[in-house]
């Protein structure tokens, strides 16, 4: 199995090593767009790519066996391309032939160094990135995801940011500009939108503890100075997945998110008008890939993939929480419960005593106003047990 990558300007711009592995293929798959390229002489059988595709590419796999097989991709295979799908589905590809991608176009069109832009392939991602003089290219899922861009844009202060949306790059090029505020043009799917940010300093940024109003939530919130030292401990790191107990406003899962676009998270809320209420913060916060299960731990917590750590804020007492969570938690991951109850902190206390780590009291005050004085108010102490789960722990 051979991957091409072809551009816009279809069999045209292909170079002599790619023209000879197409037609040297028994069979040739590709996009209906991508097959419309190929002139007649190419002799080789072709064949659409299936939908869903992962299926239907094991499906195909008896009939692929022992011939010469080709498959045409749009620009570079390897970047969101389907090569990486190839490669999961088949264990290997035998050579992969990439074109240059529109990414790269992109850039070329906008004289932006490669070290300059950040590349979103998920136009959801974008309120994670917006920062004053910020660079972003962005793939576009269809016709509408510029009209989407726009109104994240506008509404979260930055409506002066620059939009030029590129459509077939490569081939019969069309570019549209404009500033976001004013943005209306009508563009085909085949788009690709490069952004050049303008506006105010915003209010979330990708440090752990982000202010407590960054959050819509009815009182159930892990405040944002507890929020900070629980992420510290937490530890995110790139591919690694959180679930996060008794989410509340889903702030917990939200952050570890928006530390590194390879994260996973769970929340867990037994509420459905709270569970609702973290799917939308994580939209507006730019990590729409928050899953949020709804139902009581620790029925709800189910038999899948072991997380690498685990926040706990709430019902910590509840029989079974506690040792589930500990039982299903990865070897090396992390373990942070808080507390704000006497009966929390007895269970605490004991499950410290059990497994060790750092049993810590956090007590956190705010200056405010006592008549006309300034005056200090304190929150409630929260106790905190962190614990990491050695490999001789794991069960």
């Amino acid at each position: 199995m051979t991957v091409v990558g072809i551009g816009a300007d279809g069999w045209s711009g292909l170079d002599a090593q790619r023209r000879a592995a197409v037609e040297a293929a028994d069979i040739v798959l590709g996009g209906e767009r991508h097959l419309a390229f190929l002139p007649e002489s190419v002799g080789a059988e072709r064949r659409a790519l299936p939908s869903p595709l992962r299926d239907g590419l094991r499906d195909l796999a008896p009939d692929l066996a022992g011939k010469a097989v080709v498959v045409l991709a749009s620009g570079d295979p390897l970047v969101a391309g389907i090569a990486t799908t190839l490669m999961d589905v088949f264990g290997a590809v035998d050579a992969i032939h990439p074109a240059v991608s529109s990414e790269t176009l992109a850039r070329a069109r906008m004289s932006w160094p490669a070290e300059s832009v950040t590349i979103l392939r998920d136009h959801r991602d974008l309120p994670r990135h917006l920062s004053p003089d910020n660079r972003i290219i962005i793939l576009s899922a269809n016709s509408e995801t510029p009209d989407e861009v726009a109104r994240t844009l506008t509404g979260s202060g930055f409506g002066a940011s620059s939009m030029t949306v590129f459509e077939n790059l490569g081939g019969e090029e069309k570019r549209t500009a404009a500033d976001a505020a004013s943005w209306h043009a009508t563009v085909g799917n085949l788009n690709l939108i490069a952004l050049d940010l303008r506006g105010r300093t915003p209010l979330a940024s990708w440090t752990a503890g982000l202010p407590d109003e960054a959050f819509d939530h009815d009182g159930q919130l892990t405040k944002r100075d507890v929020r900070a030292s629980a992420l510290a401990r937490l530890a995110p790191a790139p591919g690694q997945l959180l679930w996060d107990v008794g989410a509340g406003a889903g702030s917990i899962g939200i952050e570890w998110l928006r530390a590194h676009p390879t994260c996973a998270a769970i929340a867990f809320e037994e509420r459905e008008d709270r569970a609702k209420r973290i799917a939308e913060n994580a939209v507006r916060l730019g990590v729409g890939r928050l899953r949020v299960v709804t139902g009581h731990a620790p029925e709800a917590l189910g038999d899948g993939a072991r997380p690498d750590a685990i926040f706990v804020g709430g019902g910590a007492t509840d029989t079974g929480v506690l040792d589930a969570c500990w039982e299903r938690l990865a070897p090396d991951g992390r373990l942070v419960v808080h507390g704000v109850t006497l009966e929390t902190e007895r269970v605490l206390a004991d499950k410290y005593a059990e497994h060790g780590g750092e049993l810590t009291r956090l007590h956190v005050e705010h200056a405010g106003p006592i008549g006309t004085f300034t005056g200090w108010k304190p929150a409630r102490a929260i106790v905190q047990w962190a614990v990491r789960k050695e490999a001789a722990q794991y069960k």
